[in-house]
């Protein structure tokens, strides 16, 4: 039954994964031993090279579960088959999670946290980027919803140098009813747009709040914007009108440490 707690816990568990493909990603995680492992995937199919040969030892020596598929079979691990070259892995890391478990704790402990939300990103590399000043900027968590966005592969692996693993990923299924959620539980939910009339330098500290990033053509879509409490602009001059979306994400993380 979908409401035991045998259940619940088993979908923690699987919400917790966090599943990466290609072969350089997953080499360059298995040998990062700081990272916790779940099981490693590969294609029945592989042609055994140095990087296949490298993998396999690897996980074990980390003594990993390996489990071998079908090239279908895998695709479907991957969600990626044209670019996952027969290779998966299920990683474990500690900051990675849901969005709804994360506010469930934070309300709990009465907590403070300030926290992206990310509404429509499809460019891997503002993707990656975003993380990274996240991560940088010190931000409480990024949420990032299974559809819509771009997911982890291997270019926002790239484009966040390292930082995707250090930086608190918090899933959800669509984006809107979990703004509902944080704003119900008393988070400010902020849209950033040219047109509103407060600043983001004009807003104070100290209560759980969310900034919304819009898609990189359309901004905020009309779904995410009727959740909002309220919207927020980034002052520009010379009829400038808007800033790269992962621009704007970095002055949201080090608008403390820069005030």
């Amino acid at each position: 039954m979908k409401d035991s707690p045998e259940y619940l816990q088993k979908r923690a568990f699987f919400d917790s994964l966090l599943t990466i493909y290609g072969r350089k990603p997953v080499l360059e995680a298995l040998e990062d031993f700081s990272l916790p492992v779940h099981k490693l995937h590969l294609a029945d199919s592989n042609r055994r090279d140095q990087v296949i040969t490298r993998i396999e030892q690897l996980a074990l020596e980390r003594q990993i579960e390996v489990a071998h598929h079908d090239r279908k079979s895998l695709s479907r691990i991957s969600r990626n088959a044209r670019q996952d070259q027969g290779v998966a892995l299920d990683l474990a890391p500690p900051l990675y999670g849901s969005a709804s478990a994360f506010l469930h704790d934070a309300a709990s402990a009465g907590k403070n946290y300030e926290l992206l939300a990310l509404d429509g990103i499809t460019n891997p590399q503002n993707l990656g980027m975003i993380i990274r000043s996240a991560c940088a900027g010190g931000i409480d968590g990024i949420i990032l919803p299974r559809k819509g966005c771009a997911q982890i592969d291997p270019l926002v692996i790239k484009a966040s140098t390292g930082t995707l693993f250090k930086t608190r990923l918090l899933r959800c299924g669509d984006l809107a009813p979990t703004l509902a959620q944080f704003r119900e539980r008393g988070a400010r939910v902020y849209g950033l747009s040219s047109h509103a009339r407060e600043t983001l330098a004009s807003i104070g500290t100290g209560k759980p709040t969310v900034f919304v990033l819009g898609n990189e053509t359309h901004g905020v879509s009309k779904s995410a914007a009727e959740q909002c409490s309220d919207s927020l602009r980034i002052p520009m001059h010379n009829d400038v009108e808007s800033l790269n979306v992962a621009v704007t994400a970095a002055l949201i993380c080090f608008r403390h440490q820069l005030g």
